[in-house]
């Protein structure tokens, strides 16, 4: 429900506004050397400040619960814990009885029985990617060579991202994105065919990030419009590198050797600083709401370093089940 992997196992817990969030990592490798300073460049990446990004400020300094020992991993459960500082429930009043459309406040409410925590989305919320990100650093960490990079390729339609962002707050609106992602070094042999090929697996994860609309690997839904001759990717040696990559690195949902490609569609904000139809859940007439409190004009700004989180958890578990990666690690 709450959690993803196999052998490295990550849950994560907490609301938008309870008093904090995390993630708990579940057979992460005895003896890697961690400390606050290694989360540090991808939780900035990570945290608001950019024009179309949230005012909402947190420092975001993980505390280690459990799982570090010395400064290295112990191999036991690993949960790291994020202070949530800045918090402002009172503005969130009006989604109790009138959801804001697109969100999950709806849904939320039919499968929790009016019990959720609603403030800000409660679990629904993107603050809770911070634990992500989290565990995302613990994964690039394991999985190294490998190199994983994203970044935002398209905003509103537009790949002049800031003038689509100038232009969405102009008209108190939002914006959706496509992020791409790269992953160098990727050994060949990753993934089983059909259920937990790959693709599936890297699908499965960056799905549960919120806002996430589509994911295409490769040349994507560009190989319905070609021939067979020109979305094979003719094979150049004996170690599987290819010439072009339109498969984007997996084949038969099994990793080969080439750049694992792949891109994601991000849905604009839902939560918008103008009149939105709606429903009043107390007397089921049409309704309206203002969405009040701190939102994302364009959520996508923030999305390539959680995708690249996503990423690594999922090679992670995978390099481990391949007995890529020692249970136990004595290097420095």
């Amino acid at each position: 429900m709450h959690s993803f992997g196999r052998l490295f196992r990550v849950g994560l817990f907490g609301e938008s506004h309870g008093p904090a969030v995390g993630v708990l990592i579940d057979g992460c490798p005895a003896g890697l050397p961690l400390g606050p300073k290694d989360f540090a460049a991808d939780l900035d990446r990570r945290r608001p400040g950019a024009r179309g990004t949230t005012a909402r400020r947190e420092a975001d300094e993980p505390g280690f619960l459990s799982g570090v020992f010395d400064g290295r991993t112990t191999g036991t459960p690993l949960l790291i814990r994020f202070e949530n500082a800045d918090r402002d429930a009172a503005a969130y009043e009006a989604i109790k009885i009138t959801p804001r459309p697109g969100h999950a406040d709806f849904v939320a409410g039919v499968k929790f029985g009016g019990f959720q925590d609603y403030r800000g989305g409660g679990h629904f919320s993107g603050r809770v990617t911070v634990g992500l990100v989290a565990a995302g650093v613990v994964a690039k960490r394991l999985i190294r060579p490998v190199a994983i990079g994203a970044r935002l390729v398209e905003a509103g339609g537009e790949t002049e991202i800031d003038r689509a962002v100038e232009a969405v707050l102009r008209d108190g609106d939002s914006i959706g994105g496509i992020v791409e992602c790269t992953a160098q070094d990727v050994p060949a042999g990753l993934g089983e065919p059909f259920f937990d090929a790959a693709e599936s697996l890297l699908a499965h994860v960056v799905f549960a990030i919120p806002g996430v609309r589509g994911i295409e690997f490769g040349a994507g839904f560009q190989a319905a419009r070609m021939r067979g001759s020109e979305h094979n990717d003719p094979i150049v040696d004996v170690k599987g590198r290819t010439a072009t990559n339109h498969a984007g690195g997996i084949a038969g949902g099994i990793t080969n050797g080439n750049p694992l490609v792949f891109r994601v569609a991000v849905k604009p904000t839902s939560s918008l600083p103008r009149p939105q139809a709606t429903v009043d859940l107390r007397t089921g007439e049409p309704g309206r709401i203002v969405a009040a409190g701190r939102h994302d004009a364009c959520l996508a700004l923030r999305m390539p370093v959680i995708i690249e989180a996503a990423t690594a958890i999922v090679l992670a578990d995978l390099m481990l089940l391949e007995q890529r990666i020692p249970r136990v690690r004595k290097d420095g």
